[in-house]
């Protein structure tokens, strides 16, 4: 290293015999020499040293072992692939396939009523051709889905101490198709109620009505949504134009199809994300120990499908300092919610709970929400209060926050926003 090395190294707040992991992010090899340089990402901080590797394969996107001696970086060994590298693998391959949840539902909910149009055949005339209505079973499996929606008539202010909204809750998150997997693995059921496996049904049953097995869905080329392959890892998204009701041609079966398999990518990649997010390492400041990324569908008065993004992080304990008789360390939560409301316009919710500790930022884009906002700020902090909880921060500002993005390098998913 050069002889800034010991201030590079105290900037780092590495103690001599420390050793703590770090990311290769560049490795310059020089040809006929036995050393190499190595540009590292080191507690966040980039820090670029000569390295002799050896039969030792490093690439960028590898995480190494390294320990202070001195004022010198010692490598003790490269870490086996993880279980989250193959996570990240998976993840970037869904990536650019992913549907609007909420548009997707919009198009079904028009194939209820429309039917779906025949795939043409070659030298068919399209106006040959007639819509035919939902196979059974996808039909079942899209009703099961749409009377499951919570309406935003069902949740009223003051109703969160209540029994009955509480379960309605739990229900909709359950069912947001993040957790389907481990819930057909406890319950195998061809109807279980979930999103995810709601759309795989359909995918079947549309499938057999076409004469082929469930191995052909591999073979289709998923519909992806503009704003989503824009910005593929934001969570929440930006707010998009809600799509209009389909008055026009019914959708055909083909699209159908490639419209379920971007959403069944969408809600995949909520879960890998999920996952991701929970097994980071390194970084700056505390990350949190697990992380839960859903979207869930709810629907107007008007019966419109709509979709909440959910956000749920969960911090490690931190241990209190200065105090002589220290309190008990408690894990905070960290709840994000982002909604557009017809009427409203667009709105986040940030809240912090720690034990028996809230506060919360109200975020709202339309200056007369703002307002209304802020005069209801004494009652949600009486319902907070009500409900046992110490309200220690309540505020509401205009706009919307700094969104959260993750970003995907070579070989590894880096979860810094």
């Amino acid at each position: 290293m050069p002889p800034s090395a010991r201030l590079q190294l105290d900037a780092l707040q590495l103690a001599n015999r420390q050793t703590t992991l770090a990311r290769v992010a560049e490795v310059i090899t020089r040809q006929g020499q036995a050393t190499s340089e190595l540009l590292l990402d080191v507690r966040g901080n980039s820090l670029k040293v000569e390295a002799a590797i050896g039969n030792t394969r490093l690439e960028p996107g590898d995480w190494v072992k390294i320990m202070r001696t001195n004022n010198e970086l010692q490598l003790l060994g490269k870490l086996a692939p993880a279980a989250e590298a193959g996570i990240a693998k998976a993840l970037a391959q869904h990536l650019p396939w992913q549907q609007n949840l909420g548009a997707g539902l919009t198009k079904l909910l028009a194939s209820l009523n429309q039917g779906l149009a025949p795939d043409l055949t070659p030298g068919q005339l399209p106006s040959s051709r007639t819509s035919q209505p939902l196979p059974d079973a996808a039909r079942q499996a899209l009703q099961q889905v749409l009377t499951r929606m919570p309406a935003s008539t069902a949740l009223t202010p003051g109703s969160g101490g209540q029994d009955q909204p509480l379960q309605q809750i739990k229900q909709w998150i359950a069912e947001s198709g993040l957790f389907a997997e481990a819930r057909l693995a406890q319950t195998p059921s061809n109807t279980l109620p979930d999103l995810k496996l709601a759309l795989g049904r359909m995918v079947t049953a549309l499938l057999a009505q076409q004469g082929q097995g469930p191995e052909q869905f591999n073979r289709i080329t998923p519909l992806a949504s503009p704003d989503l392959v824009q910005a593929p890892l934001q969570f929440p998204q930006p707010p998009s134009p809600t799509p209009a009701a389909s008055t026009g041609e019914p959708t055909t079966v083909g699209q159908m199809l490639r419209l379920l398999a971007g959403m069944l990518n969408r809600i995949t990649v909520n879960q890998l994300h999920s996952q991701v997010l929970a097994a980071r390492l390194g970084g700056e400041g505390p990350a949190p120990t697990s992380t839960l990324l859903l979207e869930l569908p709810w629907v107007t008065p008007q019966n419109e499908p709509r979709v909440a993004q959910l956000r749920l992080e969960q911090y490690p304990e931190r241990g209190q300092s200065g105090s002589d008789q220290p309190k008990a360390a408690a894990s905070e939560w960290r709840l994000s919610l982002a909604m557009d409301l017809d009427d409203a316009g667009p709105l986040h919710f940030d809240v912090a709970l720690r034990q028996q500790t809230v506060s919360a930022l109200v975020w709202a884009e339309k200056q007369t929400t703002l307002r209304q906002v802020h005069q209801e700020l004494p009652l949600l902090r009486q319902s907070l209060a009500d409900l046992g909880l110490e309200v220690t921060d309540l505020d509401c500002r205009r706009g919307s926050p700094q969104g959260t993005v993750t970003r995907l390098e070579h070989r590894l998913v880096d979860t810094r926003a």
